[in-house]
């Protein structure tokens, strides 16, 4: 266990005996009103018993406050997410999310010109989804040569060869959701050498 968490842990007793007291309340009128025995309050509130939600969320509903209050949960940290835009394989991207694992979200900008010349198609593993915010985007999908416009979404699996271009004569931007797999492919890997494959 954590010094962090123990320490969360030692503070749920003090809290619960004081919320007791401010009640005016005996242990007693608690576990009538809770259904928790006399003991199990008192070694809680000595810290003797570790605080469980069994135990807290009745304890909660008496003394009418929220489960917070009891286990003293930190603040909510700022949800804010940093956005530092960086280049990669010829276009600029920037981090929309910042939780790791899981999907990842960038906004991704092409230039104009972007994917132009022979396409030149990927496979990997990993599901894409993106979202066209403007200017108009060419996907290649196995088959498929498409032109997104603003407004449209695509989704695929990515063992399904495919490229992305600009199809347009400004800057394409939008939004892609990848999975670990998709995004070390997409912003992480370093572009492949023909004498490399």
């Amino acid at each position: 266990m954590t010094d962090g968490l123990q320490d969360v842990l030692l503070a749920v007793g003090p809290r619960l005996r004081a919320l007791r007291q401010e009640a005016g309340a005996t242990l007693a009128q608690v576990a009538e009103t809770t259904g928790i025995s006399v003991s199990t309050l008192s070694r809680l509130e000595s810290g003797q018993r570790r605080p469980t939600l069994e135990l807290l969320l009745p304890l909660s509903q008496t003394y009418q406050v929220p489960l917070d209050d009891l286990v003293g949960a930190p603040p909510v940290g700022d949800p804010r997410v940093e956005a530092r835009p960086f280049d990669r394989h010829g276009s600029t991207w920037v981090p929309l999310s910042q939780q790791a694992g899981g999907p990842q979200a960038f906004k991704q900008t092409m230039p104009v010109g972007y994917g132009a010349g022979p396409v030149e198609l990927k496979v990997h593993e990993g599901y894409d989804w993106v979202y066209v915010l403007s200017g108009r985007v060419r996907l290649v999908l196995g088959d498929h040569d498409l032109v997104l416009t603003p407004g449209e979404a695509a989704e695929f699996d990515t063992r399904v060869p495919h490229a992305f271009g600009n199809a347009g004569d400004e800057p394409a931007e939008l939004i892609c959701l990848y999975g670990p797999q998709g995004e070390r492919m997409h912003v992480r890997a370093s572009p492949r050498r023909r004498d490399q494959a």
